[in-house]
């Protein structure tokens, strides 16, 4: 079954107002302002379902494996952990900074029933991958229609 899924932009709208003031001030001071360092990020992320699995892909760069926390409780996955500011030399300057920084922490409810006994998680270029096998009463079924006179 295909399924048309858009991603969730829940802080779209400030995203947009802050570019806005960025660029008014720019505009002002005729430099270029900080990027967001408010300490609060959200990792984008995919689900793909399969006939026998549900495949999660997070985008999170410039993480350690072991800085990532991963749970499932129910039908919520939950992904949390932090991505530490890099230590600013001295000497540097920074006139932008877009990359964010600082604890994440994003749920989302699962289209399917996992069987997290046989979740799998991989971690490679900065993407985070899981494997959430569905659980028997999850699958579909197909059933016979037996036609009554």
């Amino acid at each position: 079954m295909a399924r048309n899924i858009a991603p969730w932009e829940p802080f779209a709208g400030v995203s947009t107002l802050r570019d806005e003031m960025d660029r008014l001030f720019d505009a002002f001071t005729g430099r270029l302002t900080r990027g967001r360092e408010d300490g609060y990020w959200i990792p984008p992320l995919d689900i793909e379902e399969t006939k026998d699995a549900l495949i999660v892909r997070a985008e999170l760069p410039g993480m350690k494996k072991d800085e990532i926390k991963v749970s499932i409780s129910g039908d919520t996955l939950t992904l949390s952990g932090e991505r530490r500011h890099e230590t600013e030399e001295k000497g540097k300057t920074f006139c932008r900074i877009e990359r964010a920084y600082g604890r994440f922490q994003r749920s989302v409810v699962l289209p399917a029933e996992i069987d997290g006994d046989k979740a799998k998680a991989a971690y490679k270029a900065g993407v985070l991958e899981l494997t959430l096998p569905k659980s028997a009463r999850s699958k579909a079924h197909e059933i016979t229609i037996v036609a009554e006179d």
